[in-house]
């Protein structure tokens, strides 16, 4: 790889590698997880009230506070784990030969040891950050199922008191009535046998993506 293919691959803010690295080391973490017998946990990092730092203190102090966790983080995981910046405030981290149990152990470290405290002129400025955790192969043996459930954590982290970790859990399924058309239940089931997995995956994938289209 030439050095400016690299730095194209790179955040410059923050020196992590970026979310297609991310897709790409986790296929291949994953193949590793399987010839070794071993877990493969991922946590996913939001940066609680983000929005409002930037809106009352600046995006200069924003970038301050991003800037300021991705060096949290790079000092605080195990040397074998990855961290990526996944978007905007999120950032991802991928933790090979690690169960879950112990990734929350990490992630709880991470969390309580981290400060940012700023005397602006519009005040003093104190952040805190979230998590949610998952784990391949027990929360899926499909990376969007996995990356689903570490964001179903955060969510919860986030929708609670924030300031906190949690665990991915067991995934309960409503039944809602819906209207498909006869082209569209065909093709469902036609890319479900072509990718082997059940209907029900690829519609919670498109869901999925509907909700983050419109940053919800």
């Amino acid at each position: 790889m030439s050095k400016n293919s690299y730095e194209g691959l790179v955040d410059k803010m923050t020196g992590l590698k970026k979310y297609e690295c991310f897709v790409k080391d986790f296929e291949s973490m994953i193949g590793e997880s399987l010839d070794k017998c071993e877990d493969l946990s991922l946590s996913m990092v939001d940066i609680d009230n983000f929005m409002r730092v930037n809106e009352e203190y600046g995006y200069d102090v924003g970038d301050e506070v991003i800037i300021s966790i991705a060096e949290h983080l790079k000092n605080n995981v195990d040397a074998k784990a990855s961290i990526y910046r996944y978007a905007g405030d999120q950032f991802a981290i991928l933790m090979p030969s690690t169960e879950k149990e112990k990734a929350f152990l990490i992630m709880e470290k991470i969390r309580e040891t981290y400060s940012f405290n700023k005397e602006t002129l519009n005040g003093k400025v104190n952040v805190t950050i979230s998590a949610g955790i998952s784990c391949f192969p027990h929360d899926g043996n499909r990376i969007t199922e996995v990356i689903r459930k570490a964001e179903g954590a955060l969510y919860r982290a986030k929708a609670g008191e924030r300031n906190r970790v949690c665990l991915s859990r067991e995934e309960k399924m409503v039944t809602k009535t819906s209207h498909y058309t006869y082209e569209q239940l065909k093709r469902l089931s036609e890319l479900a046998k072509r990718e082997g997995v059940g209907e029900a995956v690829l519609l919670r994938e498109a869901l999925d993506d509907l909700l983050k289209k419109y940053d919800y």
